[in-house]
């Protein structure tokens, strides 16, 4: 298992870095971020992505299921919590007391390294719309089901299994045998089957983009994912363009999509 696993404030300082390096110039290239700006993070974390936000005078609204990753948020984002200028709750987003409050409300939200986690994704991308402002936008963050590390096996604490590419998208049983095998415990082989039983490509997320009445604004692939300058210690690199323009094959070829649409 990888050191940000298990280490909460390693994993907030990449969080900050990652999104001031990577997240927030890609949005800026379709929406360019200003003071008094709105930003939603679903599936916020430890709150690390929005930090770039705050500095830059955003209002922030950090969300998550997790009660324990609130709560590293709010420690590691204490000053900007007590100034007002993010908040973080846990709740789910589909709760009216949710919407009702944030309708109609962000200028910006953020998805990143979630939306491969959340079922029903054909009802839950179009919903998303309901809490952006006119002209708002969404930011995707994902890594292709079909890629060497799509079912994020790299969370495995044995070696040989965290390293293992492309695994995943062998049968359940399978798969499922492979991890027991390994010994994974019983909590992390169900997280690892729900990103299987969640599985995203590059296709069908494109299908339910356009089903949903959104447009795709800008897209970014990834031959190396800017992440694995910290899980590896790979320089992120770009996908050579041509491969993204063959359906299917890139999916296996592509580390991680960016995306904006609105």
């Amino acid at each position: 298992m990888l050191i940000q696993h298990s280490d909460e404030k390693v994993r907030f300082d990449q969080q900050v870095e990652n999104s001031a390096s990577y997240v927030v110039p890609f949005i800026e290239k379709t929406k360019p971020i200003v003071p008094g700006m709105t930003v939603l993070e679903v599936g916020t974390a430890e709150g690390g992505v929005l930090s770039p936000f705050i500095k830059r005078g955003c209002f922030c609204v950090g969300v998550d299921l997790a009660p324990q990753r609130i709560e590293m948020a709010n420690e590691f984002l204490s000053a900007e919590v007590a100034a007002h200028q993010v908040e973080f709750i846990c709740q789910n987003i589909f709760e009216d007391s949710f919407l009702n409050r944030f309708r109609n409300f962000f200028d910006v939200i953020i998805l990143k390294d979630v939306i491969e986690h959340v079922y029903e994704q054909e009802k839950f991308i179009p919903y998303l719309k309901l809490f952006l402002k006119p002209g708002g936008q969404i930011f995707f963050g994902f890594p292709p089901w079909y890629m060497p590390f799509g079912g994020h096996q790299q969370v495995c604490h044995k070696k040989w299994a965290s390293v293992l590419p492309y695994y995943h998208i062998l049968p359940r049983f399978m798969y499922t045998g492979i991890l027991k095998l390994a010994g994974e415990h019983p909590s992390v082989i169900d997280a690892l089957l729900e990103v299987k039983d969640t599985q995203i490509t590059i296709e069908r997320f494109e299908r339910i983009i356009k089903k949903s009445g959104l447009k795709v604004l800008n897209q970014q692939d990834y031959l190396i994912n800017p992440i694995y300058k910290y899980k590896f210690g790979l320089k992120p690199r770009k996908q050579w363009k041509p491969l993204t323009w063959l359906p299917y094959f890139r999916d296996f070829v592509t580390t991680c999509v960016y995306y904006t649409v609105g």
